[in-house]
């Protein structure tokens, strides 16, 4: 694997309602060491780290009517779990839809910090993974999957999701280890 391009690290979803809590995912608890890692190799790589968060209004956002309340703006269900170590240097970018990109400052942050390539991370690769990684492709980005430190509720659903960035996006998913030797 070559260097990567310019690239920043986004962690989506990586909440306590997505881990622990309201959307609680057995699968996304198994990530948390191989992401941890990932996190703590890029910031002393240099490499930005931006998480996209849900941050929803209670009784307002679309996403609540399908899943229920989870990740509301202000609660603890909707912080970074502690495990990832959010500091000073990390980005938040709060979401309201699946896309990091839908309706965010994610765009205007990644080019400010002259991002080429996105390494995607978190929960889950079919749904909120799979629309952040259709808006940079769409907006230009090159995408690449950190396959220990992405998953979904079931391994079928990883895979679909996995498969489909890569047809659509040509986003390969590489070890922790390939990446950090790329960073």
């Amino acid at each position: 694997m070559e260097k990567l391009n310019k690239p920043a690290i986004l962690v989506v979803d990586m909440l306590n309602d997505f881990v622990y809590g309201a959307l609680a995912c057995d699968r996304g608890k198994a990530i948390v060491p191989a992401t941890a890692q990932l996190l703590d190799a890029a910031r002393e790589a240099g490499v930005p780290v931006i998480f996209c968060n849900d941050a929803h209004i209670k009784g307002i956002d679309r996403e609540l009517k399908l899943w229920g309340d989870h990740a509301i703006a202000g609660t603890e269900g909707a912080q970074v779990i502690p495990e990832l170590k959010l500091c000073d240097k990390d980005y938040v970018v709060p979401k309201r839809r699946y896309s990091g990109f839908f309706q965010t400052d994610l765009d205007i942050l990644l080019k400010e910090l002259d991002v080429k390539t996105v390494v995607m991370t978190g929960l889950h690769a079919h749904m909120c993974v799979r629309h952040t990684s259709a808006d940079a492709y769409c907006l230009g980005y090159d995408v690449v999957v950190a396959k220990e430190a992405t998953d979904s509720f079931t391994e079928e659903d990883y895979n679909i999701g996995i498969a489909y960035l890569k047809t659509c996006y040509g986003a390969d998913a590489y070890s922790n280890e390939e990446l950090i030797a790329a960073f």
